[in-house]
């Protein structure tokens, strides 16, 4: 396992109606957390600006899913978030690093280019009060990753991140089990290996799944062919794609039962059921068995 990257800290969703999204997000049995609007420093120490950006995210200690809402469409938008709704049809993923200087060094060496590192701040409410989140991130370069935007970040304060009250789920989910890439069937060895720099990580087979397993979640690469097989009736509108995430549950046909019973329809899968991109703010939402 790397020394740095050993996890998939969260999925992100852009939107342009957050109310929606999390009302969405709720009917599918999720707590989330209030809204929060985000201040990024071009550098670590550099000045806050505010963003055109806030979120709400459904959190489950290790891992979370965020909605990012593009709430003031005329205010600074530093990380680009117009032009990454504008270019990728499916997630936005984030990789967590345990020493975001060392993956941002070891990205340069590997000619996975990068932004550098940014800061990020957010104040959010806590039972003791206002207190500031803050982590460091890296964008690994778009050159690099057709399939959607990819960055890793470490947090300095998860303390605030994942605060207990936000933890319990309806649906009983405790966690990402993680990310499907579809690819082309011809450039799954591509991909496979450039996502094996990426995490530092070995790659496993699992049926039609080519996995890179992490500490918490996993990077599933399928072939073309196989979707059918992974998310049967699903068609990914474009390829190579992150095209779908999935959340373990502790009690799968409990959590079923909670969807539908709020009338969204499900799809079983070989290791679940999902909840299709029209019913998932864009996006496939796959669910498993803890």
């Amino acid at each position: 396992m790397t020394a740095d990257i050993d996890s998939i800290d969260h999925t992100v969703l852009i939107t342009t109606d957050l109310a929606a999204a999390a009302a969405r997000f709720e009917a599918l049995g999720f707590t989330l957390s209030p809204v929060s609007p985000h201040h990024l420093a071009e550098r670590p120490g550099g000045p806050l600006v505010p963003t055109c950006t806030a979120n709400r995210c459904a959190y489950f200690g290790q891992s979370f899913i965020e909605l990012l809402g593009i709430v003031d469409p005329a205010a600074p938008d530093p990380w680009g978030v117009h032009q990454l709704r504008r270019t990728y049809r499916g997630l936005l993923m984030t990789l967590g690093s345990r020493d975001i200087q060392t993956t941002a060094d070891r990205l340069h060496a590997a000619r996975l280019a990068s932004t550098g590192i940014r800061a990020l701040e957010r104040e959010v409410a806590t039972p003791e009060g206002a207190r500031t989140v803050r982590a460091d991130s890296v964008r690994i370069d778009a050159g690099h990753t057709p399939e959607g935007a990819l960055q890793a970040t470490q947090h300095h304060t998860p303390q605030y991140v994942h605060q207990p009250r936000y933890l319990d789920h309806p649906n009983g989910a405790v966690g990402l089990h993680g990310v499907l890439v579809v690819v082309p069937d011809d450039e799954i060895d591509e991909h496979e290996e450039r996502y094996a720099r990426l995490l530092d990580a070995d790659v496993w087979i699992d049926g039609p799944k080519h996995v890179l397993m992490l500490r918490h979640g996993r990077v599933e690469i399928i072939a073309q062919s196989a979707l059918g097989d992974v998310l049967p009736g699903h068609t990914a509108p474009a390829l190579p794609l992150l095209a779908a995430h999935t959340v373990a549950v502790r009690d799968l046909t409990a959590a079923r039962g909670l969807i539908e019973h709020n009338m969204i329809d499900t799809r079983t899968t070989p290791d679940g059921f999902y909840v299709t991109a029209e019913d998932a703010c864009g996006v496939p939402l796959a669910f498993t068995q803890n």
